[in-house]
């Protein structure tokens, strides 16, 4: 249902029950009045784009959550291509109506044709390539790139989708969950303590994520350290499992993205370089959620993160 859908037809009751009804052939006021368009600035320029738009198709996991935070379920969505669905935190009832729109990198534009979009979210570091095909079909806005600048790119994101004030309550609630945990971490003596995160990569190399991400970001919230490897200014550092030393530290958080077994994964856990590690040896090294903790790039998945923190670390 559309978002103006309710207070037209609430307005219609209103008037047909107050003092008189219009006469027949007479209009009701102008409650449904399209909302007006509006120019988005965008890494790919101005981009105009319609009033609170609904149907929406997301390329990339950043953009499915800031939609999905701000109370729209795209109508399509590309999923990342060694996952077999979109990122499971959200319901499956939401989940369930967001069809295929391609994978994550290589959008299907006849899939996202069919779909009848009004707007398309994306980045350029994916979807730069694609932008003359995508605009074609809709109005087009890509972020420079995604993850570490992902606040920023959320605002963009909230513009072209007319949620500003939306996503103002949003990233106050965010702010707000982080003083609370904050509080919790200081309180269990756990500030300060260094987080190792690590991903294997099925068809890649073993990656030690640095500060310029989107869980180094949140790491960097809640004042947490990162192991001497990990504590640079970029992405990640990919090592080989025999250089698993910089993964070391007093909580270490690992995941897959793809199957365990090409990614190297079960081989890692069964060595000695990685059960020589101090995190694995005290017992102080869990597996996470891959869909979350490294493609859930959004506000809702940063805040169900933080949540995992305050019980991972004992606070």
């Amino acid at each position: 249902m559309h978002r103006r859908t309710v207070l037209t037809t609430a307005l219609a009751a209103a008037l047909t029950g107050c003092g008189r009804a219009p006469g027949i052939g007479e209009p009701l006021p102008d409650v449904t009045a399209p909302v007006p368009s509006a120019t988005v600035t965008a890494a790919n320029g101005p981009v105009v784009v319609p009033g609170e738009p609904v149907r929406v198709v997301a390329l990339d996991t950043a953009e499915l959550d800031s939609a999905m935070t701000l109370g729209i379920t795209p109508v399509g969505a590309c999923r990342p291509a060694a996952d077999h669905e979109l990122p499971g935190y959200w319901p499956a009832s939401r989940l369930t109506a967001v069809a295929t729109a391609g994978s994550v990198g290589a959008p299907h534009y006849e899939q996202i044709r069919a779909l009848r979009p009004e707007l398309i979210l994306g980045n350029q570091t994916r979807d730069g390539a694609h932008y003359d095909a995508l605009r074609a079909i809709a109005p087009t806005v890509l972020t420079p790139t995604t993850g570490f600048p992902w606040r920023e790119n959320f605002l963009v994101h909230a513009r072209a989708l007319g949620s500003q004030s939306a996503a103002d309550a949003v990233a106050g609630a965010y702010r707000g969950q982080l003083a609370t945990v904050s509080r919790a971490l200081a309180g269990a003596g756990a500030t300060g303590r260094r987080v190792s995160l690590v991903r294997f990569v099925q068809g890649g190399r073993i990656r030690l994520y640095g500060r310029q991400n989107f869980l180094g970001t949140i790491l960097a919230d809640l004042q947490l350290g990162r192991p001497d490897a990990q504590n640079v200014d970029q992405f990640d550092v990919e090592v080989n499992p025999d250089q698993l030393g910089g993964a070391d530290g007093d909580l270490l958080l690992y995941s897959t993205y793809g199957d365990p077994g090409a990614a190297g994964t079960d081989a890692v856990l069964a060595g000695p370089a990685w059960r020589a590690l101090g995190a694995v040896r005290a017992h102080r090294a869990f597996p996470v959620d891959d869909q979350l903790w490294f493609e859930g790039i959004g506000y809702t998945g940063a805040n169900l993160i933080l949540t995992q923190l305050q019980c991972l670390l004992g606070a």
